[in-house]
């Protein structure tokens, strides 16, 4: 009981951060807001995306992600997104069900905190930094992941936050890598890690 006392505490501590990090940002919303008039706001094509992201492990572990978004920015500095997600896992040495297929989906919002770093300080990276909050809910096998659940699958979801960098690859591309912690620890009782802390992503956007 005590380390569930210390778990909870830790996840609203990471909570209260990312928080406080967020509304420290506000300003920037507000004033890139009233900076953009209604003329200068560009049509709705322009301002959808698409993209995701694709993961590829083979070895004693397989581990196939596809993960692909569609988002739309609602101002220059705030976007959302949201798509399904599959996953094959496959454990060579796994005492029960060899293999596993996850499905799923998940939203998510971003925050720009800096466009460009290079008009900020001039030394020819063009990177720009974000931050970055998002649920997923995933449906897994009970017997793989050997959950107390009586059911054949179970739903498992994960709230993440964190930060990332981007680095375009053309007018309205590009690649982005990020940080991600987990918020609740939906997966700690399972017989696998499911995700590490950080979670690190690298996705494509356009």
């Amino acid at each position: 009981m005590k380390y569930a006392n210390t778990s909870t505490a830790g996840r609203l501590i990471r909570i209260k951060v990312f928080i406080i990090i967020f509304l420290s940002a506000l300003p920037i919303i507000e004033g890139t807001s009233q900076s953009v008039s209604r003329s200068d706001v560009p049509p709705l094509k322009e301002r959808l995306f698409y993209g995701g992201s694709f993961g590829l492990q083979f070895g004693t572990v397989t581990d196939i992600d596809i993960s692909p978004v569609i988002g739309i920015w609602l101002l220059p500095r705030i976007n959302v997104a949201a798509g399904p997600k599959f996953r094959y896992f496959k454990d060579k040495y796994s005492f029960y069900n060899s293999s596993t297929m996850i499905y799923g989906g998940r939203a998510y919002s971003e925050l720009v905190i800096i466009k460009d770093l290079n008009n900020i300080i001039p030394i020819g990276l063009n990177f720009g930094f974000f931050l970055h909050i998002e649920d997923e809910l995933l449906s897994l096998e009970s017997s793989f992941w050997q959950s107390t659940s009586t059911n054949t699958r179970f739903v498992g979801n994960t709230v993440f936050a964190g930060a990332g960098m981007s680095q375009p690859i053309g007018r309205r591309s590009s690649l982005n890598l990020m940080f991600l912690w987990s918020l609740n620890d939906a997966f700690d009782e399972l017989s696998y890690s499911f995700y590490s802390n950080p979670e690190i992503r690298i996705s494509v956007i356009f």
